[in-house]
């Protein structure tokens, strides 16, 4: 049984030699994109150091450029700001050493062209992870590689595609939810946006405006108001 600083070490050489990096890949980022019938398109970015999560770093990202499905073009605008913010509040040192796509050559490329529209090729190694045959695509390659099944490095490259996965559906599942309540004010006879605004800057948010009692929402708005959200609330 090895002691857990010889085992992580094991790891890193061990990726660094199948990955063929030029360094341990001791802080690596993965991103998984996702999108519910083609809404609210985000992307999540989950932070691996030494093999394990790192979840204070995680980030998500709602995709702002992009309309409707277009995986490839929301994989570049994460990836670009992503990185754009870490050198410019971290510097060099703060980047990682590889970056794991979920998704195969289409994905990698876009995110290649982020990586070098920021002046950082070579910089960071990036790999994508297509899902199917859980095949590894690097920048610029036509065919892909295939690690052994049992491999520790195939093994944390699909725990850290899993785990992407996983936060960014969390991330999209609060988002529409949070969308879905907004919505239920919007359909309250007599709210308009100025109002509905007025209501959520003063509770904080559509939520807590439905959870409020009558009295205090009438303080804000009228009674009327009040009274039909409350009554929309527990139809």
């Amino acid at each position: 049984q090895l002691d857990p600083e010889a085992a992580t070490e094991r790891l890193m050489s061990g990726m660094q030699a199948d990955l063929r990096l030029k360094s341990q890949p001791r802080h690596i980022e993965c991103f998984d994109n996702s999108n519910l019938q083609g809404t609210n398109p985000t992307s999540a970015c989950v932070v691996f150091r030494d093999g394990k999560p790192a979840k204070r770093d995680y980030r998500n990202f709602n995709i702002r450029t992009v309309e409707g499905p277009d995986d490839f073009a929301s994989m570049r605008e994460a990836v670009y700001r992503r990185y754009s913010r870490l050198l410019r509040e971290g510097g060099r040192e703060s980047l990682p050493q590889l970056l794991v796509i979920d998704g195969g050559k289409g994905q990698v490329s876009h995110a290649m062209e982020a990586i070098e529209e920021l002046g950082l090729r070579g910089e960071i190694a990036i790999v994508g992870i297509a899902k199917r045959l859980e095949e590894l695509f690097f920048p610029g390659d036509s065919a892909p590689i295939y690690l052994d099944k049992r491999s520790s490095t195939l093994k944390l490259i699909q725990n850290m595609r899993n785990e992407a996965h996983r936060f960014s559906l969390a991330h999209h599942r609060k988002r529409r939810s949070k969308e879905a309540i907004a919505s239920i004010l919007d359909e309250v006879p007599g709210i308009g946006p100025a109002t509905r605004d007025k209501l959520i800057t003063h509770f904080g948010s559509a939520a807590k405006v439905i959870q409020a009692s009558e009295e205090d929402v009438a303080k804000v708005a009228t009674l009327k108001i009040a009274k039909a959200i409350k009554s929309r609330t527990f139809l």
